[in-house]
């Protein structure tokens, strides 16, 4: 409508200059001077009234126009009173400057928002003219990594450190490096990058500086922490039944020296508690030594295991744990099964197994744990540990071998994981199936290669 009335309004002033201009023309041929003096001024009438019709607009442009040149978006143009064309023009310019100063709004918003993180986080952050030097921004992590104040130009870290300008703003880094930077009398570890952008025709440098000294000796001091937690429980796992075995030998001894004739000393007892005693004791170093440098070693010290020894040995190990009422029961399928293995970590992750049931189905009640071993139809052999506790809970089935994961006060969360890790290397895997409620059975599984029966 507002076009429609702005042309309208040009249409109509066009339509009367033609006309007087013909009036004048013809008062002019026919010598009628008073028409043509009276024609002649209306002319000039509506010329100049047109001329102030279209300038007038255009004012309002270039008004509007010189506004935007110098980002002036507060004005607020009156719409009333006006024309509808004039009106239309002012609500145009009203919405603009309103929708510029939303995004200029949003823009600083988000501005302050981004300083705000960028100030809070713990890596350090700047940004330069690589022409002058002239600092964009900088954040106080940078600072306070390289204990410097606050700058306004590059030069200053000149002035003041040339290794260090040398280090941060000569080399360029675009994947981040290691770096000692040296910082007064001492030196800190950094990770540094950076990269190139341009705004405009002006070229700017973004600096990334991550000071990774304080999280290297956090992370190295967890580390210890963790392994020397580790080492205690799997010693530990180790010791408890040896020196429970130990005493009950010890005890039966005692007995037999007070009253040789009411307590017999059963020799064979006696020297398959001791076998018992050196064999865990000398798997104990040997796993030490092993879990000292697992995650480097690709070889390990593999031999013909009877499985029947092997059951023997862990069920006199273990026979203690019958204190707690709980039913410890090996069965083998076949007598003369064996498996081509390390004996001293095999019979460390069978400990391992047995312990970790033992302790879950403690509160079931009528607790039984079942170590089996037997050969499958496809050659595989299977060592096989049930329990009858509550089950391992579905929302923890896929972490239980994630290394130091645990649910267990005192646990370390290595028991599971390392077992694993000594299948692996043996060829083998493990598998785990838990139902709530009913129990929980793991599998230690031999490849066909890796097992054989004597007949």
């Amino acid at each position: 409508m507002t076009f429609k009335s702005y042309h309208t309004g040009v249409f109509i002033r066009i339509f009367l200059l033609i006309i007087v201009i013909g009036i004048l023309m013809f008062a002019v041929l026919k010598t009628y001077y008073l028409l043509a003096t009276a024609s002649l001024v209306i002319l000039i009438l509506i010329t100049y009234e047109f001329f102030r019709f279209l300038s007038r607009r255009f004012d309002i442009i270039k008004d509007f126009f010189e506004s935007i040149k110098y980002r002036d978006f507060s004005r607020h143009y009156l719409e009333k009173n006006k024309s509808p064309d004039i009106q239309s023009l002012y609500q145009g310019f009203n919405t603009v400057n309103k929708v510029i100063r939303e995004i200029n709004s949003e823009k600083e918003t988000q501005y302050l928002y981004l300083q705000k993180i960028l100030e809070l986080i713990d890596i350090g952050i700047l940004a330069y003219n690589t022409k002058n030097g002239e600092v964009l921004w900088a954040n106080e992590a940078f600072q306070n990594s390289l204990d410097f104040p606050s700058f306004k130009n590059i030069s200053f870290v000149k002035s003041r450190n040339k290794e260090v300008n040398q280090l941060l703003f000569e080399n360029f880094y675009s994947e981040a490096n290691a770096l000692e930077i040296p910082i007064k009398k001492e030196t800190i570890k950094v990770l540094i990058s950076n990269a190139l952008f341009n705004v405009g025709e002006k070229s700017f440098k973004l600096i990334v500086l991550h000071n990774i000294e304080d999280t290297l000796n956090k992370t190295e001091s967890e580390a210890w922490k963790k392994l020397l937690s580790v080492m205690t429980h799997e010693i530990m796992n180790s010791i408890a039944p040896i020196s429970s075995l130990a005493g009950t030998l010890k005890f039966q001894a005692e007995m037999h020296q007070q009253n040789p004739k009411e307590n017999s000393l059963d020799i064979e007892d006696l020297n398959a508690g001791l076998s018992s005693i050196e064999k865990r004791s000398e798997g104990l170093l040997k796993f030490a030594k092993t879990y000292r440098s697992l995650s480097k070693v690709t070889k390990i010290d593999k031999e013909q295991i009877q499985l029947s020894e092997l059951f023997k040995n862990l069920q006199n190990l273990l026979k203690p744990g019958k204190e707690k009422n709980i039913l410890l029961d090996f069965e083998l399928k076949d007598s003369n099964l064996k498996v081509e293995a390390d004996a001293y970590l095999l019979e460390q992750v069978l400990i391992n197994l047995i312990l970790n049931a033992t302790e879950a189905c403690e509160n079931t009640p009528n607790p039984r744990v079942k170590v089996l071993a037997q050969k499958k139809f496809d050659g595989q052999v299977v060592i096989s540990v049930t329990d009858n506790g509550p089950g391992i809970p579905e929302e923890i089935k896929d972490r239980i071998f994630v290394p130091f994961f645990t649910t267990k006060k005192e646990g370390s969360g290595i028991g599971l994981s390392l077992s694993k890790q000594i299948m692996t290397l043996h060829g083998g895997k493990i598998q785990v199936i838990s139902k709530q409620n009913k129990g929980t059975l793991i599998s230690l599984i031999f490849k066909e290669n890796t097992v054989s029966t004597q007949r």
